[in-house]
């Protein structure tokens, strides 16, 4: 029997926000962009009928969505567009990350910073990435190994 996400909108939320919000930030860099692809995909997983095999595949099947969410996102021209600040609602500020590590992990380039996040921080592996991202396992490999020698250099660097 397949396994069926839970129509309980709040253990959803509950369970799948906070991921989606990291890597919408590590794609967007942009509180407000990351909390509207949360909610588009909440609304996508709450309004279609997906049936998953596992609650391992209902998380693939978020990471995927969002990562599509994301990249569509930033092929619109709608976040292009220029307001001037006084038009601008006060938006909040991206919390302080964790730790040192992180911020410069946000300073690598796209595919290296959600290569290294979904690696080291949700623990998938490199063929998993691949299929998440859409790209080969040896360019996931090679992400992963150009980004730990880009930050390797970037603490050495800040250690000076």
């Amino acid at each position: 029997m397949p396994y069926m996400h839970s129509q309980n909108a709040e253990h959803l939320v509950n369970t799948y926000s906070d991921m989606i919000l990291r890597i919408s930030y590590m794609y967007l860099k942009q509180t407000c962009d990351a909390e509207d692809i949360c909610q588009e995909v909440f609304i996508k997983l709450l309004c279609g009928d997906y049936k998953f095999e596992s609650s391992e595949h209902e998380k693939s099947w978020i990471i995927r969505t969002t990562i599509n969410a994301c990249k569509d996102h930033l092929r619109t021209d709608i976040w292009k567009r220029a307001v001037g600040m006084e038009n601008m609602p006060e938006i909040k500020a991206p919390d302080e990350p964790d730790s040192e590590l992180i911020e410069l992990v946000m300073e690598l380039p796209k595919n290296y910073r959600i290569s290294i996040y979904l690696h080291y921080y949700e623990g998938y592996k490199v063929k998993e990435i691949a299929s998440m991202m859409g790209k080969s396992e040896n360019s996931i490999s090679a992400y992963l190994s150009r980004g730990r020698k880009k930050l390797r250099l970037m603490i050495e660097t800040d250690s000076e």
